[in-house]
């Protein structure tokens, strides 16, 4: 894989790329690359981990597998390259933020401006086919990403981790709460925002008001 990863990260993670599951990863993603069309981008897969370095992370922000349409992901949860129409739940997490904090400094459905404030955007599984939702689920990413949130966890303090519906809960359960701040909720999807389980959360808010707790600065959501 052509890929680009932090200099702070690639050292945190080194011991992962010489096991013997991410050799099989390596070898599934390449073949699956070679041979269908694929998401985001090869030179893209790690972009959340490029952007934004181990020793700034303050949030992570955790998804599930990128967007598997055109020109969608590009290696930050959630997000999408600018001028592409927002998926619904990127609709609605913009929304929280206007009802939440009044305002959003977003221009776009882009979150690379909070990736650059150490708002880590990682999906679980990196890597996906396109119009197939969850394909490259269960090759390995999952213990790759499990493998980050651990060190966050025990290597740092005063993260927040945001986790929204339960694939994010369940992915969270080893978080060191006696350390980090968790915030969770229902994933804004409309299938789970509009069933009430999403707006209202003000983990925008919250996060904030953490990190400025802790001396640290907010967030420009």
């Amino acid at each position: 894989m052509n890929v680009t990863i932090e200099p702070q990260w690639k050292e945190l993670l080194k011991d992962e790329f010489d096991k013997s599951y991410f050799t099989d990863l390596v070898q599934f993603v390449k073949k699956e690359y070679n041979s269908n069309t694929c998401y985001p981008p090869e030179n893209q897969i790690f972009s959340a981990l490029d952007v934004t370095p181990f020793s700034e992370v303050k949030v992570v922000i955790l998804g599930q597998d990128p967007y598997h349409g055109p020109n969608q992901a590009h290696g930050l949860c959630f997000s999408v390259n600018e001028g592409v129409k927002s998926p619904p739940s990127l609709v609605n997490i913009i929304k929280e933020i206007e009802e939440d904090i009044g305002s959003t400094h977003l221009k776009n459905g882009n979150l690379s401006a909070w990736a650059k404030q150490g708002v880590l955007l990682l999906n679980a599984t990196l890597t996906v086919r396109a119009s197939d939702a969850g394909s490259h689920q269960k090759k390995g990413w999952e213990q790759f990403t499990d493998e980050i949130i651990s060190k966050l966890s025990s290597e740092r303090k005063g993260v927040v981790f945001i986790l929204w519906g339960g694939y994010a809960k369940k992915k969270g359960r080893k978080i060191d709460t006696s350390k980090h701040l968790i915030l969770s909720t229902g994933h804004p999807s409309p299938l789970s925002a509009n069933r009430g389980y999403w707006f209202g959360n003000k983990h925008f808010s919250k996060a904030n008001t953490y990190l400025k707790g802790i001396g640290q600065g907010p967030i420009l959501w």
